[in-house]
């Protein structure tokens, strides 16, 4: 089973990118982020004629996420649980999706789009800690069901010095913080394994380039799309594969799709 996750960066303005890459790589399931269109809006058909199914918990213009499949997607959960801190409790942000992948290995999966938390010193940068302090609670109570399950999505974090091209020019940047990164491996130590690291691990496995200043062709990138898997996932891993060569393309999205392949 090839599980792919895939900041689109609008699904609707490169539709047929994001559509075209699908025919190709044809993923088992898809995990998509900041889709920026609300459930209606969401291009489910076009999905759905590639043989995919679809659960959407969309947002209007921001934030957005979707899990495409194809095989039917039961029990989903739209929203992490938990409080964002405020004092009215709301958290009216898109930014999570989790399912259960049918089939006669069920495996549950969730799309993830982790705030970006900038600039430090703000509200927001407090949101993204708090976001993924309620991350971490949801996902240890998803380690106790004991099944295969991914986490899947854009953390906006930087876990190590070799993920991003320069670190000094990203000191000051929220996704690279003591406080983001601390969390990303608290969450990791919870008995999450990150796939890229357990796969390949190779310095420059970057899959982001920023639209500015020439990131792409310099190979100025950062890592932070990842796929992490429970014990039960993990042991089934047989491989990650990053599709840099979609970031050339017409039209692309600043991220590139990662395809973690499992013995299911």
């Amino acid at each position: 089973m090839k599980i792919a996750t895939w900041n689109v960066n609008s699904v609707n303005a490169r539709l047929e990118t994001v559509l075209q890459w699908f025919r190709e790589a044809a993923p088992d399931v898809g995990c998509l982020q900041e889709i920026k269109c609300v459930d209606e809006k969401f291009p489910a058909e076009a999905f759905e004629a590639l043989g995919y199914n679809v659960a959407v918990h969309g947002q209007k213009t921001y934030n957005g996420v979707a899990l495409v499949s194809k095989t039917p997607l039961e029990d989903v959960r739209k929203g992490l649980p938990g409080s964002d801190g405020h004092a009215d409790g709301a958290d009216d942000h898109a930014r999570y999706i989790e399912a259960v992948v049918s089939g006669p290995n069920p495996l549950r999966v969730a799309s993830i789009y982790l705030p970006n938390g900038n600039p430090i010193g703000t509200e927001k940068f407090a949101y993204k800690l708090r976001w993924m302090e309620r991350l971490s609670s949801h996902a240890r109570d998803l380690l106790d069901l004991e099944e295969p399950l991914v986490l899947a999505g854009d953390y906006n974090v930087i876990p190590e010095a070799q993920d991003v091209y320069s670190p000094a020019e990203w000191m000051g940047d929220a996704l690279f913080q003591p406080q983001s990164r601390g969390a990303f491996r608290a969450l990791k130590w919870l008995g999450f394994t990150d796939a890229y690291m357990a796969s390949d691990g190779a310095p420059g496995g970057y899959t982001f380039w920023d639209y500015q200043a020439g990131a792409w062709p310099k190979n100025h990138g950062i890592r932070i799309d990842h796929l992490l898997l429970s014990p039960q996932a993990a042991d089934r891993l047989s491989g990650v594969d990053i599709h840099r060569d979609v970031r050339g393309r017409e039209k692309p999205s600043d991220h590139v799709p990662v395809v973690a392949e499992l013995t299911l």
